[in-house]
Formats: C-alpha cells, structure tokens, sequence
C-alpha cells in the first residue's frame, strides 16, 4: 500500500494465493481473473462476494487467482518486462503515471450489464488528483485508473512527551532535543519531499514557492539541498523503519513517527488499548498527499471480469468493509461512508471537499478525513521519471547502503528469493494476527456498548 513504496528495506517478494469460487475444471481466462494487490488490502470474504456479483449480472463463474506484492517496482517489472497477465492491479500514482507514460494501461470499462456504475461513488476530488496524472493527447486518466485507498503522510507522536503545537514545522525532526526519538519511514519519496519543504520553508510563508512544485524539483540544486537536509536529520533518526515503527511508538520507544496517516490510525488505537495517547498531524510547511488506484494492464486477457471488479469495490458497503480491514480510507464518497465515518470523540473538520457541502463541519477523525486547510497545502508527489536513479543515489549515500543507484534499479528488478518469501511469510502472519486482535476488540466493545 502505500504507502510501502518501500526501497531495500525489505525487497520482498509477494506470496502466491488463490480464492477459489469457481470449482469447475474449465481454465479458460473467460473464467478466470487474476488479482494483483497489496498485501492485507481487501476485506474478508469480498473476492468471494464478488463472484457472486458476476455470475448474478453476468451469467458468468469466475475463478479468482490472488497474488500480492509490497514493493511498486516490482509489480511494473513483473508486467512491463515480463508481460504477466494480471488482469487488475493496484499500483500507487507514481506508478499510475508511470504506466499511463508507457502506454501499459487498458481503459476501464464503465457499462454493466444489469448493474449500476458504482464508479460515480468516487469523490470528485479525488478523481481531480487522479486526471492530473493524465498523458497529453489521450483520455483523462481516471478513464485508467480508478481510486482505492488514500491518506496524507505526516508525523505520529507521543502525547506525554509533546504538545500537537511542538509539531508545527517538519523542524520538530531535525530538532536534537528529539535525537535517538525520531523514526522516519523507510520511504525515499516521501522523505525528499519532506526535506525539500523544510528547506524551503521561508519560500512557502512568503508564497515565493508551492508545495506540488517544491516535492517535484529534481534539479541538481534541489537534489543537492535535498540531500544535505537529510544528512543533517540522520544523526536525530532512531530507525528508518517499515512496520516497526507502530509497535515502537506505542510501547512509548520512540515520541515521533514520521508515517503515512492510515499507519498512524492503527498505531492510535492500538496504543489507546494499553493506556497510551497518540496523535496525528501534517506540519505547517505541508505534505504528500498519496493514492493507490486499480487498474487493467495492457497484457490483460479478462478486461470485462477486471472491470467489474472495480466496480464492485466501488460499491458503498464493500468500501466499508476494505476500510475496516485495512484501517485505511477509501476513495468512495457516498453518505453511507460519511454516517460510517462520524466520531463523536473527534474534532470538527471540514471535509465539503470529500463528502460535499454536509461535512463542512463533521467530527471525522484528522488520520481520516483531513481539515480542508491541510489539504489546501498538500500536494501529490509525482513520478521521479529518468531522475529516480540519481535520487536512489541520494538515498543510498544518507542511509549508508554503500550502493549506487544503478543497483538499487537491478536490485527492484529481480523477483524472488527463498530469504525474501519467509520473511514475507513471517510479516504476513504478524499482520493477519494484528488484524484479528483488532476485530476481537471491536467485537468486544460492540458488545458491551
């Protein structure tokens, strides 16, 4: 997911799994779709719903082959080099971009037989960020590419030990009061952007400069004052993490989490459960605001069953049920998610932007639903292109990997690996116990409420 745009920090190679509903001994790719996601991003028991969506409006058995990934590259390599068949998967935008580019992408269809385009539930303004990723001279890319899951990244923090107002600038990180405190996601994008805004700050306040163009300036300048920023912040980082970062903030290891908002979400609750208060916030300066979309690879050989699919995770009450198992937000906008997402315990927010003029003022959870005044200074980052080498680099040289970025490239090409497959195995276990504790608990407060 996103968000775990993760780079060497566990080149991990996704596990094969299928969800059989359809049990006859016909293979023909007419009845066959496969499924190409995140790890842990769908709700139980949705691809079996959704079978019985096709065949209801269709007529048709489907069988679904489900294989997951964690890192983007890997699955565009799995498909620009190895023209694999998947016939939807669920990069993030960059990579959206990426694909439109190189003209890897199929078209959605958007008319069903006997069943409504659930497609219209997707926020207008998500869908707006989505057509920004659109190639001059072709069709607006939300013809492509269709809104699962999005969030903000931002910073994660200890309550005890900080006030909400100590985080107002992204400074708070290169702040050695918080040395040996600080994690920040094992996530090269996200920390370009971060250190580039900081840098320049006193731009952004004079209104000399925008945050899209900041966290998209690949000159060599900026990749030099990018760089600079991060070796300066490097001494204050306790870890560059992956996962661990939730378990470390809400045993009170560590008081700040730069993380990505559906991230800090889970670790809030999780630490509310053992007496620990967390909170959330994007810094003055502004952020990324990220999405992950499904779309049909060019080597596709079952377009209707894919589009169908998207359709079908469109509808309102499957939207609820991913967000519930994946603790992140789903792109879907319609009254049945905004009554679904209502938090008495929370502050007031305007989110007209999302759901429209009836939540200008709504208690939505700001991991959630962020203020529209955050929005307004949050931007996506775009696809690095031709300089994603020469930012590897970048990265490579403040972490010390001791590798250039020609091999971090090799590196994201190469697919598999008996150490990478059980460390997948392991972190699979680890999540899916997570999450069973968490419905456990919810069980448990629902039935004492």
């Amino acid at each position: 997911m996103k968000k775990l745009c993760l780079i060497l920090s566990g080149l991990v190679l996704a596990c094969m799994g299928l969800s059989s509903c359809y049990n006859d001994t016909d293979d023909s790719r007419e009845h066959i779709l496969k499924i190409y996601n995140w790890a842990d991003y769908i709700g139980e028991g949705v691809l079996d719903d959704f079978c019985k969506y096709y065949k209801e409006h269709t007529g048709k058995d489907i069988r679904i082959v489900y294989q997951t990934f964690d890192i983007n590259e890997i699955m565009l390599t799995k498909i620009e080099r190895g023209h694999e068949d998947f016939d939807v998967v669920c990069p993030s935008e960059y990579i959206i971009e990426r694909m439109l580019r190189k003209k890897l992408l199929l078209p959605i269809d958007t008319l069903f037989l006997n069943s409504p385009n659930y497609m219209h539930n997707v926020a207008p303004y998500i869908r707006q960020q989505i057509d920004r990723l659109t190639v001059p001279g072709d069709k607006p890319a939300s013809r492509y590419a269709v809104c699962y899951m999005w969030g903000t990244a931002g910073l994660l923090y200890n309550k005890q030990y900080l006030r909400e107002e100590d985080l107002n600038s992204w400074g708070c990180l290169w702040d050695k009061r918080y040395a040996g405190k600080i994690l920040m996601k094992d996530s090269y994008r996200d920390s370009y952007g971060t250190a580039m805004l900081y840098a320049c700050r006193r731009q952004l306040a004079e209104h000399k400069a925008t945050v899209p163009d900041l966290m998209n300036d690949y000159s060599p300048a900026a990749m030099d004052t990018v760089e600079k920023y991060l070796k300066l912040l490097k001494p204050n980082v306790a870890g560059w993490e992956a996962d661990f970062g939730k378990e470390m903030m809400t045993k009170g290891k560590a008081w700040i989490n730069m993380t990505w908002s559906g991230d800090a979400q889970w670790a809030i609750e999780e630490a509310a459960e053992v007496g620990v208060e967390l909170g959330y916030t994007v810094p003055e300066e502004g952020s990324n605001v990220w999405y992950d979309g499904w779309v049909i690879p060019k080597y596709a050989r079952n377009r209707e069953a894919a589009s169908y699919f998207i359709n079908f995770l469109c509808r309102p009450d499957i939207a609820l049920r991913n967000m519930e198992a994946t603790g992140y937000v789903s792109s879907i906008a319609s009254k049945d998610i905004l009554d679904a997402s209502i938090d008495e315990t929370a502050a007031y927010v305007d989110a007209s932007y999302f759901f429209g003029p009836e939540a200008s003022h709504a208690r939505l959870l700001n991991t959630k639903y962020p203020d529209l005044s955050v929005i307004e200074r949050c931007a996506m980052i775009r696809d690095f292109g031709d300089k994603t080498v020469n930012v590897l680099e970048i990265w490579s040289r403040v972490k010390g990997d001791n590798l250039n970025g020609g091999i971090v490239i090799l590196i994201l090409g190469v697919v598999g690996g008996l150490s990478a497959f059980q460390i997948r195995r392991r972190y699979i276990l680890h999540q899916r116990k997570n999450m069973q504790n968490r419905r456990h608990r919810r069980r448990k407060r629902a039935a004492h409420a």
